[in-house]
């Protein structure tokens, strides 16, 4: 898994995270959901990695290896933006300035945080199986609540971790072969780290409170992402038949919005990493070809 990557722990503030990374080019950041690990990511990296760019996958904080701050009574310890802060944090110790922030479920959350709060740097986002928080909060009804009722569970206290701490192999279900071994045995050692999953919890804890208050606020003020904004789903999961074309929706927060559905299960990273590598190789072209060209000009003013 990850042929090729160096892996080991960056600090980066109260937190310490666990970071795989390879190659040579644009930077592009990969940021996992709920209740996955970087490993997700193993069969897509790779490609993007043989496409010409540099590519860091991290865990987020308090899932996986990735050790997070213990959590306070407000859940601002695991809001998207100290996570999209510790993100931010951890491609400047890496090097790279600018970045495309590429994010699933949860993780997409962070993506979108981390455009917001860190404009100047994220030069494109790309949002997978993704709403803002605070949209699928504004249009939650019965259907919502019953298809999605795990956010409201998950936001109760203690209640969640002793039902999932009971028995996480039976609450979590992932298939080793979808999955791949190494991924899958990764995710099983996190799922049974009770540390895990309150991490996990807290993200969504963070969710239905700070997190959405902090959207609501950005909302308020009008500000809105300037860079493309490129949204993937999965046909064959629930976005689009909640809500419809879900690009229609980024559009009230983006000026600049493409994207398509692809013929997946939610995990698509898993389940389809050929179709949505090329998706996002296709996406990030233009940012290869701005570097290159940036590069030119530098040689000839040389």
């Amino acid at each position: 898994m990850f042929d090729g990557f160096t892996i080991g722990d960056v600090p980066v503030g109260d937190t310490t995270l666990r970071v795989r990374r390879a190659g040579e080019g644009p930077a592009v950041l990969l940021l996992h959901g709920h209740p996955r690990t970087g490993a997700t990511w193993h069969r897509v990296a790779p490609l993007l990695v043989r496409a010409g760019y540099s590519v860091i996958v991290p865990d987020l904080r308090g899932y996986g290896r990735s050790i997070g701050p213990r959590p306070r009574a407000d859940h601002s310890a695991h809001s998207k933006r100290a996570v999209a802060n510790d993100m931010a944090r951890l491609m400047s110790r890496l090097g790279h300035e600018k970045f495309i922030a590429i994010g699933h479920d949860r993780g997409s959350y962070v993506a979108l945080r981390l455009a917001l709060d860190h404009e100047a740097r994220v030069q494109g986002l790309v949002v997978l199986d993704g709403l803002p928080i605070s949209e699928h909060l504004r249009r939650a009804d019965a259907r919502f609540a019953t298809e999605w009722w795990h956010w409201f569970f998950f936001a109760q206290p203690e209640i969640p971790e002793r039902v999932i701490n009971a028995d996480p192999d039976a609450w979590y279900v992932g298939d080793e072969e979808t999955m791949g071994a190494a991924n899958h045995a990764e995710w099983k050692e996190a799922i049974r780290d009770p540390e895990v999953v309150r991490a996990m919890l807290e993200d969504y804890r963070a969710g239905l409170t700070v997190d959405r208050a902090d959207e609501e606020a950005d909302r308020a003020a009008g500000r809105r992402l300037a860079m493309p904004v490129h949204v993937l789903w999965s046909l064959r999961d629930d976005l689009e038949q909640l809500y419809g074309d879900p690009r229609v929706i980024w559009r009230a927060w983006a000026d600049e919005v493409t994207g398509h559905g692809i013929d997946s299960g939610h995990h698509m990273a898993e389940e389809a990493p050929d179709d949505l590598a090329d998706a996002l190789i296709r996406f990030l072209v233009p940012f290869r070809t701005a570097v290159a060209a940036d590069n030119l000009g530098s040689s000839a003013e040389r």
